[in-house]
């Protein structure tokens, strides 16, 4: 793949595309603007009411409640409704055949790893419209993934990239851009401007991660994003909520949270890369040197698309386990650090 990448470098580094030259094919926009409800009769107001709530497509207006939406300053129950109507002859949001849905399939982009083996565990790479966990204990090459997803993602189509943005939020502190340099080098793509392509916030709390995410759609919809990371996704619910007495507070929030990524996701033809902590299960059964299961319960279980299992093996090796998935078969990859990090 290397060889490949080197002999497609125009003027001695790749650059991404364009937003106006990406074609449908590569993973185009599958969105309208919330503008286009003007020429609808909305008033530019309304419009502009809506997104400073951070409700910017056609496609994300419908994913509102009516009761959140009426909950806006400013909208009555009439205005809703009027704008609901008018978004909906821009969307078909009710029954579609089949067939429109494996059409629609098409637009998904599956983004390359950067190692073969775990690309053909993963049947192409990351996938657009679904969310991808990857859970394991600390140094089982989850972060290191992410760093390597941050330079993948802005390779073009044709090479199995997503010629796409990033974004990238930070629960532990561990994103390091100086690591962005040496994959962006292998890739034979220039490090600043691949660092430029990439946005990058540190949450501190459940509550600022929750806002970080939802202040991404004003961008995502100026921008072409392909990729958006959390890491982790549970490690503040773990240190905001103590104890059993806010477990079912923690669910609750921690649901909100996974499904604006669900959202994020579909509204805007992203891949959504979360990792993941474990804990101990003391009912992992006997057999089982060291049982370990996913945080998060089942909220976070049933959230994500494609669950995936990290775990050490010798040396720098690094073993992937499809642990749960729609269109993918249970198995394993053995791939080194160096393939998907140096």
């Amino acid at each position: 793949m290397l060889s490949s990448l080197k002999a497609e470098e125009q003027s001695g580094q790749l650059q991404m595309v364009a937003r106006e030259d990406i074609d449908d094919d590569d993973g185009g926009d599958l969105f309208e603007t919330i503008d286009r409800l003007i020429s609808q009769g909305i008033n530019a107001g309304d419009v502009k009411k809506l997104q400073d709530a951070g409700i910017y497509t056609c496609n994300g207006l419908m994913m509102h409640t009516r009761k959140h939406l009426t909950g806006i300053k400013g909208l009555s129950e009439a205005k809703v409704d009027k704008i609901c109507e008018a978004a909906e002859r821009y969307q078909n949001f009710g029954y579609i055949t089949g067939s429109t849905a494996l059409l629609r399939r098409k637009s998904v982009v599956r983004i390359t790893t950067g190692s073969q083996a775990l690309d053909e565990l993963l049947g192409g790479g990351i996938e657009t419209l679904a969310i991808t966990e990857a859970f394991g204990e600390f140094r089982s090459g989850k972060t290191q993934l992410a760093h390597t997803l941050c330079v993948s993602t802005q390779l073009p189509t044709h090479m199995r990239g997503g010629n796409g943005k990033v974004a990238y939020v930070d629960t532990e502190g561990t994103f390091r851009p100086d690591r962005i340099v040496p994959i962006a080098e292998r890739f034979g793509m220039d490090p600043g401007a691949v660092l430029d392509n990439i946005i990058y916030a540190r949450a501190y709390t459940y509550e600022h991660q929750y806002n970080l995410l939802l202040g991404l759609a004003a961008k995502m919809s100026e921008e072409p994003f392909r990729l958006l990371i959390v890491d982790s996704v549970i490690a503040l619910f773990r240190v905001d909520f103590t104890g059993r007495g806010e477990l079912a507070e923690r669910q609750q929030k921690l649901a909100q949270m996974l499904s604006r990524l669900i959202k994020i996701a579909e509204e805007f033809n992203v891949a959504v890369y979360m990792t993941n902590q474990v804990v101990a299960d003391p009912g992992g059964g006997v057999f089982i040197s060291d049982p370990k299961k996913p945080a998060g319960g089942h909220v976070l279980a049933h959230a994500a698309t494609i669950r995936l299992m990290f775990r050490k093996g010798k040396g720098e090796q690094r073993v992937c386990k499809v642990f749960d998935a729609p269109n993918l078969p249970e198995a394993e990859a053995i791939s080194f650090l160096r393939q998907i990090f140096l």
